[in-house]
């Protein structure tokens, strides 16, 4: 299978979610076994956390490099490197000898790094190995943890984005490229495997008190830039909704993509002062260079491409995932910064725009 091949585009956000696997047998309630890649990432954990607790899971295997700092009881920890050439075989055989009935994929960044060669090799070629390996196993699911962040910040985008709208390379940062690369290999595997079930989930940034990413990064510092003529509005999503929806969506006989958001959005400067940071104003054509030397010169943690996200809208619409996943937000925008900042939300802070879902 190649790592380059272009995919259909996954199913409308209004399309049955179980149309291309009608005539298969439910997944069975009991005994299951799942596996999940990236088992030490914030998702990864938290769902290992949560079918820890669920007995209609008999067995977890966590595959990573290191065994997640959790306690663990039907969990077994794999030693398994994504990057090695020819890990796809071994996988494949853990998951036949294991009976896996459902892999959960989620060995992606939360941040960008300069280390742009392993990057790669662990988001866009890991997935390859993961995908072939679930060719010759056949599990009965295959769930992807991605990003909203792959559908690029533009000007030409609608006020939110339903899970049809087309995928945007970044140019200059692989920390975008290669998820957009990794989800254009699943729809395809997707198209080839008919008899697999296949879904992405695609989540807001995550924002709350204990995970860390390029946001809760980039929001952490006292001052923050601010584009001239700019003000796109911020949508995120809470931790503790992000990790309820990934383990609904182990729950559930779904396929396709569906966006996770949170309840509402601010402009990006509202969000701003209710963190208390101040913003740096800057026009555009002194923000970029000066971001891309502070980028390689690993001042700061996010490439030059970042700079769009403050530019143009990047807003998901969450009805797809509300209607066919049943996930329903606990938290809006304003409640989210306020557990990020470890403060009481503010009954006179400034009241969200309610995005779609």
């Amino acid at each position: 299978m190649s790592a380059t091949a272009q995919p259909p585009r996954p199913p409308a956000p209004g399309a049955s979610s179980v149309s291309r696997g009608a005539s298969r047998p439910p997944l069975r309630q009991a005994g299951r076994v799942v596996a999940v890649t990236g088992a030490c990432n914030f998702l990864g954990m938290e769902l290992i956390k949560q079918l820890e607790e669920d007995p209609r899971w008999d067995r977890v295997l966590a595959l990573d490099i290191r065994r997640p700092p959790i306690a663990l009881e039907k969990t077994q920890h794999i030693d398994l490197d994504l990057t090695v050439p020819g890990v796809d075989r071994t996988l494949a055989e853990l998951l036949a000898e294991h009976r896996v009935d459902t892999v959960v994929h989620a060995a992606f960044l939360s941040f960008p790094t300069h280390a742009a060669e392993w990057a790669h090799e662990l988001e866009d070629i890991g997935t390859m190995h993961m995908l072939n390996a679930c060719a010759e196993a056949r599990p009965a699911r295959f769930l992807m943890v991605s990003s909203t962040l792959v559908y690029g910040a533009s000007p030409d985008n609608p006020n939110f984005l339903t899970e049809s709208a087309p995928l945007r390379e970044a140019g200059d940062a692989r920390f975008i490229d290669d998820k957009v690369s990794a989800e254009k290999q699943v729809w395809s595997f997707a198209a080839e495997h008919p008899e697999i079930r296949v879904a992405v989930l695609r989540f807001a940034p995550i924002l709350g008190p204990t995970v860390q990413n390029l946001f809760t990064r980039y929001f952490s510092r006292p001052l923050a830039l601010a584009l001239l003529g700019r003000d796109p509005l911020l949508q995120f999503v809470h931790e503790t909704d992000a990790a309820a929806a990934l383990a609904l969506a182990v729950e559930r006989d779904l396929e396709g993509a569906f966006n996770i958001v949170g309840n509402g959005v601010l402009p990006y400067r509202t969000v701003l002062a209710l963190m208390g940071r101040v913003p740096v104003a800057a026009p555009l054509f002194l923000a970029r260079p000066l971001h891309k030397a502070l980028w390689v010169t690993q001042i700061f943690d996010a490439p030059p491409s970042f700079l769009d996200f403050l530019r143009y809208p990047c807003v998901a619409d969450g009805t797809r995932a509300r209607r066919e996943l049943g996930f329903v937000p606990r938290f809006d925008i304003q409640r989210t910064v306020m557990d990020f900042l470890g403060i009481a939300a503010d009954d006179g802070a400034p009241d969200p725009i309610h995005a779609q879902g």
